[in-house]
């Protein structure tokens, strides 16, 4: 796919145009179902089915036209590919996505549908790309899924328009993935409203973060692959934990059976699709560990199989 960087010049500023401005609505449940107020800011119905488009976005209209005219690159379990793809095609340029062998068929066919290349790796060569900012035999600008202060800035605008919706938010739960988002978003609040506490939501198959707080570095720990496919990973970024030690009041663990009693809940009572990952910012939200008042969670997306989604509500697997 060609591209002409004087061309590129003049279309980046379409890119700021590309994420939407969600809703916040209330999850319909109250005690003992739930044990505070929880809000539901919707980034599952962004043009990808994730807040990704924001950071994607703002990272690629910060590049210039010659690094843009090389195409981009960017290690991804689905999310981020989605956005990076997306922004690619609207830009006529090439995108080369690297994930890992058990990102779900449902992403990947999504990102090929986008016009996205993707390369399927064993996990261990996934997240080194991460670490290197590179692939072998990829000559392609790459665009870091969390660990890049333009894609940070790019998902704290849902700060801003938390703050717009609901000024009276005590606190906010956003997944952890690799921390680009609940970091983005801490950051925006520390500057505008730092009354409000910002956790972390982790799954208990897949926890680096509260390992990581809780010795004071980053540690490796188990891995075990889940519907929660959105977020986890065996470590966390030390440059990524020295911002949640700073920034993020805690995190949260929650179980696999927790997060899919959430996203069961938010299906019947507020008809939403969410993914993994954002079940455990609403099922971290329901605990009351974020406090019991009045408390936003991050549905970052509602990109999952629907046959996984269909076994998971099925009462007959209850």
């Amino acid at each position: 796919m060609a591209a002409n960087p004087t061309q590129l010049a003049g279309q980046k500023q379409r890119l700021a145009a590309l994420p939407l401005r969600t809703p916040l609505v209330k999850l319909q449940a109250s005690a003992p179902e739930a044990a505070a107020e929880v809000w539901l800011k919707l980034e599952n119905l962004q043009p990808i089915g994730s807040f990704k488009i924001r950071g994607a976005a703002r990272a690629m209209a910060a590049l210039d036209a010659e690094q843009l005219a090389r195409g981009v690159l960017t290690a991804s379990a689905g999310n981020m590919a989605q956005g990076v793809a997306y922004c690619a095609r609207e830009l006529g340029i090439a995108a080369t996505i690297i994930a890992p062998d058990t990102a779900p068929q449902t992403k990947v066919a999504a990102i090929k549908r986008l016009g996205g290349r993707v390369i399927q790796v064993p996990f261990a060569d996934w997240w080194r790309c991460f670490e290197t900012r590179s692939f072998p035999g990829v000559e392609a600008t790459f665009i870091h899924a969390f660990d890049d202060p333009e894609v940070m800035a790019g998902n704290g605008v849902i700060a801003g328009e938390l703050l717009e919706d609901r000024p009276d938010l005590e606190a906010v739960v956003v997944p952890w993935g690799g921390g680009g988002l609940a970091c983005g978003i801490a950051a925006e609040l520390r500057r505008r409203a730092p009354h409000i506490k910002v956790y972390a939501a982790e799954v208990a198959t897949a926890a680096p973060l509260a390992a990581a707080l809780a010795a004071g570095e980053p540690v490796e720990v188990e891995y075990q692959p889940s519907f929660v496919d959105g977020i986890g990973s065996r470590k966390v970024f030390a440059s990524m934990l020295a911002h949640a030690q700073k920034l993020l009041a805690g995190s949260l663990i929650v179980t696999l059976d927790e997060a899919a009693a959430a996203l069961r809940l938010v299906a019947e009572r507020n008809r939403v699709i969410l993914e993994g990952a954002a079940a455990c910012a609403v099922a971290a939200a329901m605990s009351g560990r974020a406090g019991g008042g009045r408390v936003a969670a991050v549905a970052s997306g509602g990109n999952i199989d629907l046959t996984k989604f269909a076994e998971l509500v099925d009462p007959r697997a209850r």
